[in-house]
């Protein structure tokens, strides 16, 4: 009877490192799972943020083109528009060159 009480423990012990050796490759198929799923949603989070800073940076850098060619249009524009007498420069420059306070 002791013998087959043994046998029948051993079996049991036998069942259960089966089961835990089952749970545990379990375990590790659904750590995979969740890793190799959290890896893609990292790479797709990744590659819209990538994308999106790409651009807004395309977008503010043709904003900063547009403003600055807008400014240098204008600018030459103004000075376009001055008249210069160039007797008068001609007459004032050669004043002061004459004056030596250069």
């Amino acid at each position: 009877m002791a013998n087959t009480t043994l046998e029948h423990l051993l079996e049991i012990e036998a069942q259960a490192a089966a089961m835990v050796n089952d749970a545990q490759e379990e375990a590790d198929r659904r750590v995979r799972e969740n890793e190799e799923k959290n890896r893609l949603t990292f790479e797709e989070r990744y590659k819209a943020e990538i994308q999106s800073r790409e651009e807004s940076l395309v977008d503010k850098r043709k904003k900063i083109q547009e403003h600055y060619k807008k400014t240098l249009d204008d600018y030459s524009a103004e000075v376009s528009c001055i008249n210069v007498d160039e007797k008068k420069f001609s007459v004032l420059f050669n004043k002061y060159l004459e004056s030596g306070n250069h």
